[in-house]
Parts: structure tokens; C-alpha cells; sequence
């Protein structure tokens, strides 16, 4: 590994550098980031890389340890999602995961297991989409393995915790005038199904809850490891939108609601689950997207696309 500069490592284009300047706090942050980097190169004897241009909350480089072997450092801006990061890839203890092999939870860092060649399921355009959400599936049930108690021991936030947060924002944004072109009647039906599928799940397990194909990386240890899990304890059904989604982009088909009803089934009947709870918990997955655009888009124009999406997937889920 070459040696690199300081402007190397912390370039200003960097998505983390563009995204943390946004906020007070994001700013201060990264005021102490190069001296926390350079903590836990010296406190874990590393040899830093530049940095991968990707992620908005987190500073992440290859590096090598003193013992010439590779991994991944990762030092996350302070937030509650980062927090049980490190605990529970240790319960994973890499059945499906990345290996740690150090954390600092103080300083919210971790070194972890490098994925070679690291290439990521969602850009691996040359697997057809269908056998990609089968490879993600593989790896989701991996992770669904995990002891449940254990999970819950760490304090993990269930799915129902969460999605009472977003019901309440639901509530909020359903309540308000907007445009007749956008359709608040969906913010409804998500308030309604963030509260009511969780407490209907059948079963409960410690999810990744961000297991989308850009958080899957072909290793060499396994086919494929999940990174940068956002964990939560609940109902299965609830993990796989973003995977089935992201895979492509299944609204720019001829035919979406076609697709999606197949791609649905296709990984619900993968995983052992309930077909119409996946299409239910997909619906308010991207129900949940626009809770957010609205405040953040200045036209609309996504929030709309993003409930006519919904709209689609409502059809398909008999919603």
C-alpha cells in the first residue's frame, strides 16, 4: 500500500466532508477528524489508505495492520444508529457479516475485515437481477441466524420502536395542505402500517436494517458479506424493500407493477415469508422516503414520484 498525504485522506469532495459540513455538529466533527484518524492508526499500528468515496456519515480506508494483513478502518460521526454497529457484527462474529477485529466505541471507530474484491452487489450489473436478490437472500437469512436473546441484550431498537417514530411523522405530514398532485392519503396508510405490522409479525430477528445491494460486497471468505448494518430487532418481513428495489430500478420497467409483484414473491417465498407482509412492509418503506423529501424538496417532484411509487406498490400489495 503507497503511502498518502493528509489532502489525500481527507479531500474535499469526499461525500463525507460535503454531507457533515451541512450541520454544527457535522462540522465540529470533522474539525477532529484528521486527529482521530491519526489515533487510531497509531492506537491499532496501521498503514492508511485513501479513503473510499462513498458514505455521508463515515470516514472509511483501507488500511494494512502491523502484520501486513488487510482491513477497513471506519471512524462514524457520533449518532444513535452508529452505536450498535460494532456490537452486533460481533454477533454476527462473520456469518454473513464482516469480521471485527478491533473497536473503539468511544471514538465510534472500528477496523474491520476488507471484502476482496469488494465489489458491490448492486453495481454487479452483470448477474441478472433475479439471481442478485437470490444472493441477497442467502445472506439475509445468514444474518437471521443470530441468537435473538443476544441481540436483544445489546439493546438493540426494535422495528416497532422506529416505526411508531415514523407513524407520528406520518400523522404530521397527513395532516397538512398540500398540492392535489400529491397524494397525502398514502402518508395515512403508512401511519396506519407502521403501527400495525410490527405488532403482527409471526416471528422476530435481529434485522441489518440498511440491507440494500450497495451493503453487500463480494469477499473472498464467502460469496457475499453485508457491511454497514443499522441493527434493530423484529419482524423479518420488514429488511428486504431496499434490496428488492435497489437491485435495479424496477418503477422504470415497461410494466412495474408486474415486476414488482414477481420480485416480491420471488424473495418472500426465498426467505420463507409471508408474501403479502413483504409487500406490506414495502409500501411503507418507501411510504417513509417521502415522510422525508416533503420538508427537504422544493418543488415536490420527487416526493410525488415517490408516492406514485407507492401508489404502484399499494396496487400490488391490495392496499
Amino acid at each position: 500500500m503507497t503511502s498518502v498525504t493528509p489532502y489525500e485522506l481527507f479531500p474535499q469532495t469526499l461525500p463525507v466532508m460535503t454531507e457533515m459540513r451541512r450541520t454544527e455538529s457535522g462540522r465540529e466533527w470533522l474539525a477532529g477528524l484528521p486527529a482521530l484518524v491519526e489515533r487510531m492508526r497509531e492506537q491499532w499500528e496501521l498503514r492508511l489508505g485513501a479513503p473510499y468515496h462513498g458514505g455521508s456519515s463515515s470516514w472509511v480506508a483501507p488500511v494494512e495492520r502491523a502484520d501486513g494483513s488487510p482491513a477497513v478502518l471506519k471512524v462514524t460521526w457520533p449518532h444513535r444508529e452508529a452505536v450498535p454497529e460494532g456490537p452486533t457484527l460481533r454477533l454476527w462474529d462473520g456469518r454473513g457479516a464482516v469480521r471485527v477485529h478491533a473497536h473503539d466505541p468511544e471514538h465510534y471507530a472500528l477496523l474491520l475485515e476488507r471484502c476482496e474484491p469488494g465489489t458491490e452487489l448492486g453495481r454487479s450489473t452483470h448477474i441478472p437481477a433475479d439471481e442478485r436478490l437470490l444472493l441477497g437472500c442467502e445472506v439475509m437469512r445468514e444474518l437471521w441466524r443470530a441468537d435473538l436473546a443476544e441481540g436483544r441484550t445489546l439493546g438493540l431498537e426494535t422495528v416497532g420502536e422506529l416505526t411508531a417514530e415514523w407513524a407520528d411523522l406520518a400523522e404530521e405530514q397527513a395532516s397538512r395542505t398540500w398540492p392535489p398532485e400529491l397524494d397525502a392519503g398514502l402518508f395515512r396508510l403508512g401511519a396506519g402500517l407502521f403501527r400495525e405490522l410490527p405488532r403482527g409479525t409471526r416471528r422476530e430477528v435481529v434485522v441489518h436494517g440498511d440491507f440494500n445491494p450497495g451493503n453487500l460486497m463480494a469477499a473472498e471468505r464467502a460469496p457475499w458479506l453485508a457491511i454497514d448494518p443499522h441493527p434493530l430487532t423484529g419482524d423479518p418481513a420488514f429488511e428486504p424493500w431496499p434490496l428488492i428495489e435497489q437491485v435495479d430500478d424496477p418503477f422504470a420497467k415497461p410494466d412495474p407493477h408486474a415486476v414488482l409483484a414477481h420480485r416480491t414473491a420471488l424473495v418472500a417465498d426465498a426467505l420463507g415469508e409471508d408474501r403479502d407482509r413483504v409487500r406490506a412492509w414495502s409500501v411503507a418503506r418507501h411510504i417513509e422516503y417521502a415522510l422525508w423529501s416533503v420538508d427537504e424538496d422544493d418543488t415536490l417532484d420527487n416526493s410525488v414520484t415517490l408516492l406514485r411509487q407507492a401508489r404502484i406498490l399499494a396496487d400490488v400489495a391490495g392496499l
